[in-house]
């Protein structure tokens, strides 16, 4: 099944936000002029935001009954790749120190980390930067 994107100023669907204040405790709401949305129906979606040729990830995130199944790696390759076949060449986040699931997503597909920003995180928590080009 195909990822479904949604472009700038698009609504995210009723079911994201429900997701995201599962897992985040708070909605982003309508995507501003410079994100990007990829969704799989119902089930889970990554955010990304875009500047000239670079794109940081923003949030995502996977409906937790179907966590450990290869969505949040597909969800991140598949819009990776689509991203670059519109231009972008460089890719970048922060993920919390403490999320070891997320962090060994990235670095097996291939993301490096770059360091630490130290009480990144409104509760203090720091994050760890990485890079994918």
């Amino acid at each position: 099944m195909a990822l479904r994107r949604l472009g700038p100023g698009s609504a995210l669907p009723p079911w994201v936000e429900i997701l995201e204040l599962e897992v985040f405790g708070q909605a982003w709401g309508t995507l501003e002029a410079h994100e990007e949305a990829w969704l799989e129906e119902g089930l889970g979606y990554v955010l990304w935001g875009l500047s000239l040729d670079e794109a940081e990830l923003l949030r995502i995130a996977v409906d937790p009954s179907h966590q450990g199944q290869g969505l949040g790696r597909r969800l991140l390759r598949e819009s990776t790749e689509a991203l670059r076949h519109q231009g972008v060449q460089a890719f970048h986040l922060e993920v919390r120190v403490s999320n070891a699931s997320a962090r060994h997503l990235y670095e097996s597909e291939g993301w490096q980390a770059l360091g630490r920003r130290k009480a990144y995180y409104r509760d203090g928590e720091d994050a760890m930067r990485y890079s994918l080009s």
